[in-house]
């Protein structure tokens, strides 16, 4: 299984390797203000789905801690209802 997992990733790899290679023409990015910023269409693409996914981390981990502060209250109540049953 640890090879087939590794395989996986050398693929994967080479094939963004090959993508990073092929798309390495600049663009310009253009922000309000005049500022605009000059990199390989790779890195801009990399840096958006990095910014993406960090969002999306970002996201999720709210809703996540909600959870476990709704879980611990409930939790809570349950042991409250078995220590002093009524």
């Amino acid at each position: 299984m640890q090879s087939l997992t590794l395989a996986v990733k050398i693929v994967l790899f080479l094939l963004l390797l090959g993508f990073a290679a092929l798309n390495s023409d600049n663009v310009t990015l253009r922000y309000f203000l005049g500022l605009q910023w000059q990199a390989p269409l790779s890195l801009v693409l990399l840096a958006a789905f990095a910014v993406g996914l960090l969002i999306g981390l970002l996201g999720c981990s709210l809703r996540l801690l909600r959870n476990q502060r709704e879980l611990r209250a409930l939790r809570l109540q349950i042991h409250n209802k078995q220590v002093n049953p009524h």
